[in-house]
């Protein structure tokens, strides 16, 4: 009786992770705006693969477009491609395949090509963190990957 006045407890806690994605973008620098973007696409695919094996269709299809849409809408839409010019066509096309990876996987249930959008993903987070710009100033940069020192430009 006492819980239903306030909603459930998923409620609550749905809220608090809300305001902390909110809290946490609020105070992020442009480059944690990309990790967070990668991350949270990645949670999402991860999700959509447990739907996936619980059988969950609704669930499954929710969690697979919001992965879609952070791609699309957020990693793709913050590519710079005046800047970045080759890279960041390269890296558009790329977000548009595993966009498109995504979207079958979820159509056809069909893990591998969550997997593999997973993995592209998971690559492309890994060579962005390499070039942390807070990490540089803070320590002695150790040299980036050429894949890191290619998405460095392509978000310029």
């Amino acid at each position: 009786m006492f819980g239903s006045a306030f909603g459930s407890a998923n409620k609550g806690a749905s809220a608090y992770a809300t305001l902390g994605v909110e809290t946490g973008v609020g105070f992020a620098s442009p480059h944690r705006l990309i990790v967070m973007l990668f991350d949270g696409a990645l949670a999402q695919i991860s999700t959509g693969l447990n739907e996936m094996r619980n059988g969950n269709v609704a669930a499954k299809g929710r969690a697979i477009s919001r992965a879609v849409t952070i791609v699309g809408e957020g990693l793709r839409a913050s590519l710079n491609k005046d800047v970045g010019g080759e890279i960041a066509q390269s890296l558009d096309a790329l977000y548009l395949y595993i966009e498109g990876r995504m979207l079958q996987g979820n159509l056809h249930n069909e893990p591998e090509h969550l997997l593999e959008a997973q993995r592209l993903l998971t690559e492309l987070r890994d060579a962005w963190l390499q070039i942390d710009p807070d990490k540089a100033q803070a320590a002695a940069p150790a040299p980036a990957s050429p894949a890191a020192r290619m998405a460095a430009q392509s978000y310029a």
